[in-house]
This record gives structure tokens, sequence and C-alpha cells, in this order.
């Protein structure tokens, strides 16, 4: 991977990625086809720590969220600030982790290390925080939405989701591409490769979690069959709802009572939990999320850095996939955000003429 400092401006970065997790920033910097120094007309206009790069054919800019610092509000004050200092960016992705939530009966066969992407569907736009909303005389009724990605980003999904119907997903090769760039990637412990299909255990709702920083203590009586899979270090990817909210759900019970509530509202089956993408309602932006856990009392940390990775070269692949005519025909966040400010403006003034 060769480092470019050609000179650049701001202007040719059309795609923002970010990450909240140092593992996760880890993982998509290992996607980075070239690496950018800052662009000639650069300055640092806020707090925001960003890297720059090339994926294919696209300039990205990178933004991690505060070392500690999680959730919507980190995450709303950060591509804020990227949107302000990279006002041609076309659309972010939100990549990293979250909790699975598998479901025999409904035949959702969610597993460790796959990948969950957040699309439009039923009555809303791929992303719902699942813990606000208001009291209405008809119940409660979820008020958090995220806004619809960029038509031309849903364009190019639909692409590769129909390439993945003839053949399989690329992302076990560009992830082996990473290793190749960075070894280390794959000896640390634990790693960011597959962490084998025997230490992927789902239990039973019911049950909880025994005792100290991992399942061996766990009664492997209470697990829930599952078929083997025949290539287990392929993960998959599921398509559907992402439930956002404030909170980490560490219960089984808990975590398919709100997805059954969410089911239910918007007829989109809630594949996965993760706390930053409510803070995105207005900027425009994909979710992927890798599944490192079940939003149960078991989670642990072992298939983190695989899940992180796993959707950074997801995000790669869909990248490749996009043309780069068409992301730029995309409106700009700048002209995104201006285009709802005066929206709001003429509602405020309609209001109290």
């Amino acid at each position: 991977m060769s480092s470019n400092s050609r000179p650049r401006t701001c202007k040719q970065y059309t795609i923002g990625l970010i990450t909240a997790l140092a593992i996760e920033l880890a993982a998509v910097n290992a996607m980075l086809d070239e690496n950018h120094d800052p662009p000639q007309d650069f300055v640092a206009k806020d707090d925001n720590n960003y890297q720059f790069g090339r994926i294919a054919s696209h300039n990205v800019v990178i933004a991690s969220l505060p070392a500690m610092i999680y959730g919507k509000v980190s995450a709303a004050t950060t591509v804020t600030r990227m949107a302000t200092s990279f006002p041609d960016i076309r659309f972010g992705l939100l990549i990293g982790i979250g909790g699975g939530v598998p479901n025999k009966e409904l035949g959702l066969d969610i597993r460790l290390g796959d990948v969950v992407v957040g699309v439009p569907g039923g009555r809303v736009g791929g992303v719902v925080q699942y813990d606000l909303g208001k009291a209405t005389d008809r119940g409660f009724k979820r008020t958090g939405t995220l806004a619809m990605p960029p038509k031309g980003l849903l364009s190019g999904l639909n692409t590769l989701n129909a390439k993945h119907e003839r053949e399989d997903s690329r992302i076990p090769v560009l992830i082996q591409d990473a290793f190749q760039k960075y070894p280390k990637l794959k000896t640390s412990t634990p790693g960011y490769s597959f962490q084998g299909a025997e230490n992927d255990r789902l239990f039973e709702a019911s049950y909880e979690h025994v005792d100290g920083s991992k399942c061996d203590p766990c009664d492997i009586n209470q697990t829930v069959h599952r078929d083997e899979r025949e290539h287990p270090e392929k993960p998959r990817i599921h398509y559907g709802l992402i439930a956002s909210g404030d909170s980490v759900i560490k219960n089984a019970i808990i975590r398919d009572s709100i997805a059954r509530v969410l089911r239910d509202e918007t007829d989109v089956n809630c594949l996965c939990f993760e706390m930053e993408a409510a803070g995105l309602m207005e900027f425009p932006c994909l979710v992927v999320r890798g599944v490192s856990d079940y939003a149960d009392s078991h989670k642990n940390d072992r298939w983190q850095r695989y899940s992180a990775i796993t959707a950074a070269a997801f995000a790669k692949e869909l990248l490749q996939t996009l043309v780069a005519k068409d992301v730029e025909a995309i409106d700009s966040v700048k002209e995104i955000l201006q285009g709802m400010n005066q929206y709001s403006s003429l509602q405020n003034r309609k209001t109290n003429s």
C-alpha cells in the first residue's frame, strides 16, 4: 500500500467513514488501498482527528469518535463537524460492531462475525432509535428514525446484493489482503481472524451467564441447536432494521422483547442493536455492523476484532461496486442540510403566521 502525498483538495473527498472504537478504526484503515496526507487546503476547523485515503476509485475521509466517549451524542458531534469541514461529502458509512438478534422461529440465522446492513423497509429508513418516542392515543409511537440513505448508494447496494446471488462475497479475500499488509492483525490475540465455529454459542434467552469473562462454566445443554454452516469462516450478510439506543443491551429477554415490538411497529425484522447510529438522523448514512455478540449476558470481547474487520471489508466491497461519477452525482451533505434548514424555516414561518 502506497502513501501518496500528491496535492489534493477537500472537495475531492466524497465519502465519510465513521467509527467509534479503536479496533473499528484499525479495521477500516486496513482496508484502504492508499493512504493520503491531508489535502493541501485542509485547515483543522474542529476537534475531530481525520485520516485520509482511497478505496477503489473513491477518496475517503475517516473520522473516529473520541476515545472512551461513545453513543449517539458523540456520534452526532463527530458527523456534524465532518459535514462542516468537508461539505462536499455525499454520504457516510458508519462501520463497526453490534449485538445480533437471532431468531430461529423467524429464520434469522445470525451468527458471530456476520454483517448486518441497515436498509429501508416497511415504515422505516434502516435504523430506528428504540428508546425515543412519544405517547399517543394509540399508544407509544417511535419518533427517532434514520433518514433513508441516498438513492445512488442504495442502487450500488442493490447491485452488490445481486452480485452475491451469483457469487460469494469477497469479504474473506479482502480480509486476507489486509493480513498480507498488516500481519499483526492476524497474529494478535484475540486477533482479527475468524474465531472458530466452536466458540460461537447462542444460549437460550432464559439462560443467564454464570460467571467470569468467558462462558466455560455455562451449561452447554442450554445452547440453541443450529445446523453447522458448510463454510462458517464465510460471514453472511443480512439486510434489515438496526435498533439504536443509549444503553448496551445485555439481556436476551429484553433483546427479544424490543425486537418483537419493533417488528410489530415497522413490519421489518430487527437484526442488530448498537449505540451510535441514532446520532446520525440528519446525516445521509448507511450503517454497517459486524455481529460481535448476541446482546445477551454472555457477551464478551473475543469476536469484536473479527466482527469489526468483516464490517470494514463489506464496506470496501460496496465501495468497489460504486462508480465514482455516480457518487459525485449525489447531492452533497452541505446541500442536503441546507435544504433541511430551509424546509424547517418555512415550517416555522407557517406555524407562526
